[in-house]
């Protein structure tokens, strides 16, 4: 067997060590029939961790609906695939660098962005628009400020240097973040449909290659470090962080995409979490084969390697490819053209096993299904969330006038401008760049032709730790709420749930929970999931974060010409509220920023009542019948048209219907609800009414100020200072 004098010796001590309970270590011994080595050891840790198991959350996964007649590929590979028309497909992925991001910013950020990147063109997409999902602490901890400027110039610094744009996001600050952030990159991509490349190896005797950077320690270990809580020590895993190199990626973007044109791919799969060995496991373990590597052969950039660090590394920018027989010289020549590591490593073989060759010994000699198929599956004990009382409106009246409450609101962190981290990003490389940061999605067209896509990313993190029913269900409605109002048809999402730790039954049933609302909204909106992530263990010292299902959704337009934005076009037109208010004021930035209360139930979601009125709206804009449009949500419906009147540079005049509680009018966080305006009320008011959709009048864009009911009034400029001061001022360090 393997020269064991060379390695540590395993016990259930060193076991534990790295991850694997007890019991977990006696399944692995049941599985081998012996003790292993420490590379198996190593192998079995990183497979069976719940970063690449999904031990914990796997059970749950399974209710979410995955399939619809547009889905060509869904859960369980690289990315998923759905169909645009026009034999193209868009491929699409969500994944979180949490942990990373956390004790290294910037690296943690940028391979978040590169990792997410080899996903997508892992299956022969060219990626043509990169997202994020940002949760940061309190603005007052101390090492927010250090975060977000970390993490914002890791994601520009990849994502500007390997030439995708990046089109759109969020970013949330909660004291719940501050020892533990959040960072999901999504990438989009566009591919043909019929040339989709797939992980599962094939062909006993075919070369296993390895292509890309070389290989170092950098990363080891960072898929069992993504799957622990952090303590106070968390800071001395910074060589767990990988480093990036956006060059080398995009590099590697050219020369996988043009040995894809050709035919000597029977499958590829990217080096991700776990690196060589999660890599070779699920390509042998997907094609029920087996596959055997020289690890001598591995190209490295540091000397004296052993094969557990070998095979655990996460080092960028690497692929393995297994070939057809006989296509090693063409596949050679095209890395070496783009000055790329190109090595044939090993071989698939029949034997259904893991056998790892080093100095002429053998380190690991493993059945490759147990891998997999046996790895630990928990259902773990959980517990619903008490529900909180719906809070009345009328008992936390407006303070003061709307509007300045309104200035107040449009400056505070959760809705201040973005624009000091957008900036940072290239959002126009490609030139196919339709709406740019700051509307509700992001718009792509597709090149060369009259379609676009629209990308959002949304969650409300706060709704679901109020009630993580309702809040799992609201992130994938806005979601499909915000491709609706640009004119998209949303098709299908990818999620990223970020949870704390799932031994502890209450969060537990914050998974479950919102896992029901996803399940509930993705089927009555025919939105189904095709790929996501679940990062969990996102705790400090036994404090969690919020829970927060990140939801990246993709839809399409047929024509980019219909795509609508948020700014209001000219004055004269009337302004229309689609859909009802009922003033819910509980869990809202109102309640929050101005009550200081973070309480209440969190608005139900009539899911039917979404379809219904996305779907109106929709109509709308296929029609044209509407010059601008802007989906409701955080700060309600008067943070929403301060927001449509600064991107359009043009004011409002508000009717304020009488007798209405102003606070829940005005900034109640009702849920299925869109302000359009259009030259053309009438027409549009009687098309709600036939189809069932609630519509009030709210006024008439014009002037240089958002008027309510002709008196309270504030400056659309005043509105844009505020909105627009307080991240820079807070980044320079002026705001203490």
């Amino acid at each position: 067997m393997s020269k064991q004098s060379l390695e540590p010796a395993v016990t259930v001590e060193l076991a534990a060590e790295y991850g694997l309970s007890a019991d977990e270590y006696q399944r692995m011994l049941e599985i081998t029939g012996r003790t292993p080595s420490f590379t198996e050891l190593g192998i079995f840790s990183v497979m069976w961790s719940e970063h690449c198991s999904y031990k914990s959350s796997k059970v749950w996964l399974k209710q979410l609906p995955t399939t619809a007649p547009h889905v060509i590929c869904g859960p369980g590979e690289n990315a998923g695939v759905i169909d645009i028309g026009d034999g193209q497909a868009a491929i699409f992925k969500m994944e979180s660098h949490n942990h990373p991001s956390f004790i290294e910013p910037y690296q943690g950020a940028a391979t978040g962005v590169g990792g997410i990147l080899r996903d997508v063109f892992t299956m022969g997409a060219r990626p043509i628009a990169n997202m994020n999902a940002l949760r940061f602490g309190s603005p007052e901890h101390p090492k927010t400020r250090h975060l977000i400027s970390g993490v914002v110039a890791g994601i520009g610094g990849y994502g500007n240097c390997v030439g995708v744009p990046t089109v759109g996001g969020e970013t949330n600050f909660h004291p719940s973040f501050n020892g533990n952030i959040l960072v999901n990159a999504m990438t989009v991509g566009l591919a043909d449909a019929d040339k989709i490349f797939y992980s599962a190896a094939a062909g006993i005797g075919n070369p296993v290659v390895y292509v890309g950077s070389k290989t170092g320690r950098d990363g080891i270990h960072g898929a069992t470090m993504a799957s622990t809580e952090f303590t106070e020590d968390s800071e001395e895993k910074r060589p767990t962080v990988q480093v990036g190199d956006p060059f080398t990626e995009k590099l590697l973007i050219e020369a996988c995409l043009e040995l894809m044109a050709t035919d000597a791919i029977v499958a590829i799969q990217d080096m991700g979490a776990a690196g060589l060995t999660s890599s070779s496991v699920e390509m042998a373990g997907k094609g029920e084969l087996g596959i055997e590597l020289t690890l001598d052969d591995v190209p490295q950039r540091e000397t004296g390697m052993s094969p557990y660090e070998i095979m655990l590394s996460e080092s960028q920018e690497r692929m393995l490819i297994v070939l057809k027989p006989g296509r090693e010289e063409l596949a050679k020549a095209i890395f070496d053209k783009w000055e790329l590591d190109f090595a044939v490593i090993g071989r698939v073989t029949d034997t259904g096993r893991l056998v790892l060759k080093m100095h002429g010994y053998t380190y690991c000699d493993l059945e490759v299904a147990p891998l997999v198929d046996r790895a630990p599956l928990y259902e773990r004990p959980w517990e619903p969330t008490p529900p909180q009382a719906d809070i009345d409106a009328a008992s936390v009246p407006l303070p003061g006038p709307a509007t300045e409450i309104l200035h107040r609101l449009i400056g505070c962190p959760d809705l201040a401008s973005r624009r000091w981290i957008w900036e940072q990003y290239d959002s126009q490389v490609g030139a196919d760049t339709i709406a740019l940061s700051g509307g509700d999605s992001g718009v792509v067209r597709v090149h060369g032709t009259n379609k676009a896509l629209a990308i959002t990313t949304d969650c409300t993190p706060r709704y679901c730790f109020a009630d993580p029913v309702r809040g799992g269900a609201q992130a994938v409605a806005e979601a499909w709420r915000n491709l609706t109002a640009v004119g998209a048809k949303p098709l299908a999402i990818t999620d990223n749930m970020n949870f704390g730790n799932p031994q502890k039954p209450r969060i537990m049933g914050q998974f479950a929970g919102c896992i029901q609302g996803m399940v509930d909204a993705c089927t009555v909106l025919e939105f189904p999931v095709v790929s996501g992530n679940v990062s969990l263990y996102n705790e400090t010292n036994g404090v969690g974060i919020l829970p927060t299902p990140a939801i990246g959704g993709v839809g399409l337009l047929s024509d980019a010409s219909l795509a609508v934005n948020i700014a209001f076009k000219a004055a004269g037109q009337a302004i229309l509220l689609i859909g009802e208010t009922k003033g819910h004021i509980g869990q809202s930035l109102y309640l929050r920023e101005i009550h200081g209360r973070e309480e209440g139930a969190p608005p139900p979601v009539d899911l039917a009542a979404e379809k219904r009125n996305g779907d109106f709206v929709r109509d709308l804009i296929g029609k044209r019948a509407v010059t601008a449009c802007h989906d409701l949500s955080d700060g309600g419906l008067l943070v929403a048209l301060a927001e449509m009147a600064m991107a359009g540079k043009l004011g409002a005049v508000i009717d304020v219907p009488a007798g209405t509680d102003e606070a829940g009018f005005l900034f109640g966080e009702d849920q299925g609800r869109y302000v359009v305006t259009t030259s053309d009320a009438d027409a549009v008011v009687a098309g709600a009414k036939a189809a069932g959709v609630p519509v009030l009048r709210l006024g008439t864009t014009g002037g240089d100020a958002l008027k309510l009911n002709g008196g309270d009034a504030i400056s659309v400029g005043g509105l844009r200072t505020a909105h627009e001061a307080w991240l820079p001022e807070y980044m320079a360090g002026s705001l203490e």
